[in-house]
C-alpha cells in the first residue's frame, strides 16, 4: 500500500502558515473541543497567553 499521498497539511490557526505533516515544533491547543495548531513564530509571539491558557481569540 502506498502511503505517499496520505500526508496531511497542518495550518497555523493564527497566521495561516502551512507545513506538510505535523511539525514537531508547532504548538497544539484544544479550544472549544477542537484541536488547533500554531507555528513556531506565532507560538513564540504569544507564549505568555498560551501559558496562561487563554484562548487564541483573546490574543
Amino acid at each position: 500500500m502506498d502511503h505517499k499521498n496520505d500526508q496531511t497539511t497542518t495550518t497555523c490557526a493564527r497566521c495561516g502558515a502551512t507545513r506538510e505533516g505535523l511539525p514537531l515544533t508547532w504548538t497544539c491547543s484544544v479550544e472549544n473541543g477542537r484541536r488547533v495548531y500554531f507555528c513556531d513564530d506565532c507560538a513564540r509571539r504569544h507564549l505568555r497567553s498560551i501559558e496562561s491558557r487563554l484562548d487564541s481569540s483573546w490574543w
